[in-house]
């Protein structure tokens, strides 16, 4: 049996990697020996793949610092191009027709949402709910000889249910008239409803001319419920207005229902 051809110390040339063009110098087992023809630009290519294993610490360093100062010298320009693109594509945007009537009626939208957020609010009450325009705010009795069912107030916007009779506590308001509650049954209704909801607000209605009685009695409650007092006052003048002092203003007596105006954030 013939011997085998003695191992050579040099590796074999088919598992040999061949340097990079622009590389001029190697050591080691790298070989043989590659240099760029006279024609060939001379010039750093970025993200050479070297490895740590194979290739001197002084040739990393070298190309390192090559990609990086490519990289620096080139990135100023791509930026400044990159932002003259992006304006030059925001402006277009901005002047097509689309990009127009859609920032129109934004600003539309936003203008009315703003003038509705700080604007006064108008209420309904009747007797009568499903006389009262569809989508308004309503104001209804939850008890009492004009007691009305929920489904009365379907479709329409925020919902007062009045408490006639001092007894409701679950009641948005409390409706102080004579045949109704007092101005002292006032005072036990607030008192124990915002016991039992110390977060809420407690709306008192009553007459303009009645006002200065149910307050001398309500001032006797802790001053922390006397701020969760709202006051609907009745002042039917026919014209659109807020009694200063009242939170709501109930401007308007008539066949089918009355009409309120209310402040921003009554309904808060």
């Amino acid at each position: 049996m013939a011997a085998p051809p003695p191992r050579s110390s040099r590796p074999d040339p088919r598992h040999i990697r061949a340097p990079a063009l622009a590389v001029e110098h190697r050591s080691g087992w790298q070989r043989p020996w590659v240099k760029p023809p006279p024609s060939a630009p001379r010039r750093p290519v970025l993200g050479t793949p070297l490895t740590f294993r194979t290739t001197p610490r002084a040739l990393l360093r070298t190309t390192a610092r090559t990609d990086l100062r490519a990289l620096t010298a080139s990135t100023p320009a791509r930026l400044g191009a990159g932002v003259a693109l992006a304006a030059t594509i925001g402006s277009l945007a901005a002047t097509a027709p689309w990009a127009t009537a859609a920032s129109t009626a934004d600003a539309a939208h936003a203008t009315a949402a703003t003038t509705a957020a700080s604007g006064p609010t108008t209420i309904y009450d009747s007797t009568n709910p499903s006389a009262i325009p569809a989508g308004q705010h309503v104001a209804t009795y939850s008890d009492g000889a004009f007691q009305a069912p929920a489904s009365s107030v379907a479709g329409r916007g925020n919902v007062l249910w009045i408490d006639t009779n001092g007894t409701n506590t679950h009641a948005s308001a409390l409706d102080v008239e004579p045949g109704d509650a007092t101005p002292a049954g006032a005072a036990h209704w607030v008192n124990a409803k915002l016991t039992a909801s110390p977060r809420t607000d407690a709306i008192v209605y009553t007459f303009k001319s009645d006002w200065s009685s149910v307050q001398h009695q309500i001032n006797n409650l802790p001053t922390w419920e006397q701020a969760h007092v709202k006051y609907w006052i009745a002042d039917p003048t026919g014209t659109p207005h807020n009694v200063p002092g009242a939170a709501a203003t109930q401007w308007y007596w008539g066949t089918n229902y009355d009409i309120t105006q209310a402040t921003p954030g009554f309904f808060s």
